[in-house]
């Protein structure tokens, strides 16, 4: 099981929502330390928390979406409602075409939800210490390809030819605001740089001598749903994420014709 810190970073929800359901009872933790007060989730709750989502995101309040739990909802008529709210949203203007990409990533995660075994590798490696060139930023995940853009553009020919790709990721603790977390953005450096030039930041992220990994398409069915296959792989396994040290994500375009990267999740890990 994992802490509530942890299970934030995986399901990107914050740490304030997931102690307010709590409070409210409509996702409760697996299980809570009576000594210390500390809450645990497992993996599965992953996907009790995108239900959570998928109703929001069709516009329910969280007085129906806890009467919806309780009720015998197919999945069926769960992307019905999908597929109507999508031809709804297909007329609004572009200011919310990122709600429609939301939503079509929860109708991929239900879709697998009850599946046990996703047939894609999921391997332990190590990585080593790291110099990283980066800028924090503070925002949603569909923010991420505009963030590089402006990041990329602002590079001296100098620095490019220190920086490495793929671009990098680092997800941090999520605190505040439910629909923003906070992340840094970069690249890794080829050699060693002293001071970096503003607005970029430097920092060297240390050797990991155990990162639980998974790699895709990002136009693949494993997209929306790799974090949970890999927490239920690295709870399946009885391994521990490691605490402080931020997952990452590795974006590697695949060719300027096709639309869609290359994709590998890390976690840092430990055993228990």
């Amino acid at each position: 099981m994992f802490k509530i810190s942890t299970f934030s970073r995986l399901s990107k929800v914050s740490v304030k929502t997931l102690r307010y359901y709590d409070q409210i009872g409509i996702l409760k933790p697996k299980k809570v330390d009576h000594d210390t007060g500390y809450r645990y989730y497992s993996a599965d709750q992953l996907l009790e928390l995108n239900r959570i989502l998928i109703y929001k995101e069709l516009g329910f309040t969280l007085p129906q979406i806890t009467q919806l739990l309780q009720e015998e909802i197919t999945l069926e008529n769960i992307q019905g409602m999908f597929r109507l709210k999508r031809s709804e949203i297909q007329q609004i203007i572009d200011a919310e075409q990122a709600k429609l990409v939301r939503i079509e990533e929860r109708i991929q995660l239900i879709e697998v939800e009850g599946q046990v075994e996703t047939g894609q590798e999921i391997r332990i490696k190590a990585e080593d210490a790291q110099q990283f060139l980066f800028q924090s930023a503070c925002g949603r995940e569909e923010d991420i390809p505009e963030l590089f853009r402006q990041f990329d553009q602002s590079l001296t020919k100098e620095i490019r030819q220190l920086i490495q790709n793929p671009q990098v990721v680092l997800w941090k603790e999520i605190d505040g605001k439910e629909d923003e977390f906070e992340f840094e953005i970069g690249y890794f450096l080829t050699c060693e740089l002293r001071l970096p030039p503003d607005p970029y930041q430097l920092r060297i992220l240390p050797p990991e001598s155990m990162m639980a990994t998974m790699a895709f398409h990002s136009n693949s069915k494993f997209d929306c749903a790799a974090c949970v296959h890999l927490a239920r792989w690295i709870e399946k396994n009885n391994y521990q994420i490691k605490e402080n040290e931020p997952g990452r994500e590795l974006y590697l375009p695949l060719s300027q014709e096709q639309d869609a990267q290359f994709i590998e999740i890390q976690i840092p890990i430990l055993n228990r």
